[in-house]
């Protein structure tokens, strides 16, 4: 499924947390981490050492990537490490996709001490942004990570974009011998007066858009479980997560030319803000 997997990290208790489950889908599919430490240029980092300039987020991003690469080679993963200078969320995007990587993996949340790059906005950003797949992972302290997933939820509005990440989805989930969730939210927040025939519209659309995915992983063999509800999309989304154990969400994503909206307007960004589960977003390659 990936070959090459783009880990930032910052050496903080949440990120090795994520380098163990980075380390678990690279052994499933016999890939390479690739752990790369981004030194914030917007951050004051020249010092002086026996007459020596010194970067010292340089060194200290040396000596974390030197740490990692050596609990990676307990876990027995083939890895690379590098440490380069920029900002944060542009450096991470750039990249990824210079490097042609397949995955990349970082936290949204994370325990005290976790870097801010490596959280809130920065995330969201590379989110955003990224033509690579990001698997993004919010630690909580009482729930592990769940590896390999047995429940794969995507959510789908029957667009072109959810349609692209649902054949990722797919294809993850064939891997994995996983079960889809596929789930399209009717979205009754702010309905006019003509309350039924909306819903009802709404409802035959996303009944739709679930059946072409469950149509499609019937051909590949893969098990799905349909779900079509009414509400506010994340909330449906996170509500669905609960009630059926869902152990990771694949959703797209896509870049507008100019701007950086996604698929279903903010959905999709405060899903990875929210979420207990790791979520998979798929940045659609044609902008809608």
């Amino acid at each position: 499924m990936y070959d090459k997997i783009l880990l930032p990290y910052d050496g903080s208790e949440g990120a090795a947390a994520v380098l163990h489950h980075a380390s678990e889908i690279a052994h499933r599919s016999d890939a390479t981490i690739h752990v790369l430490y981004v030194a914030d240029t917007a951050r004051e980092s020249l010092t002086v050492v026996e007459s020596d300039v010194v970067d010292t987020l340089v060194q200290e991003g040396e000596n974390t990537v030197d740490e990692a690469a050596k609990t990676l080679d307990t876990l027995g993963v083939t890895h690379e490490t590098d440490v380069v200078q920029g900002h944060p969320a542009e450096t991470i995007v750039e990249y990824a996709e210079h490097y042609d990587f397949d995955l990349v993996v970082m936290p949204t949340h994370g325990r005290k001490g976790i870097s801010r790059y490596l959280i809130g906005s920065v995330s969201e950003k590379v989110v955003r942004l990224s033509s690579v797949p990001v698997l993004t992972v919010r630690m909580l302290d009482d729930e592990p990570l769940a590896f390999p997933y047995e429940r794969i939820l995507v959510p789908t509005d029957g667009s072109g974009r959810a349609a692209h990440a649902a054949d990722h989805a797919l294809s993850l989930a064939a891997t994995l011998d996983a079960t889809v969730h596929v789930l399209s939210v009717v979205d009754t927040t702010s309905l006019g007066p003509d309350v039924r025939s909306v819903i009802s519209d709404g409802e035959t659309v996303a009944t739709e858009a679930v059946e072409a995915i469950v149509a499609e992983a019937e051909q590949r063999g893969i098990p799905t479980v349909e779900h079509v509800d009414e509400g506010a999309p994340v909330e449906g989304i996170l509500d669905c997560i609960e009630a059926n154990g869902i152990d990771a969400v694949v959703m797209g994503t896509a870049g507008r030319s100019g701007t950086e909206r996604i698929l279903l307007g903010s959905v999709a960004e405060k899903t990875v803000r929210s979420a207990p589960v790791p979520v998979l977003t798929v940045r659609s390659p044609e902008p809608e």
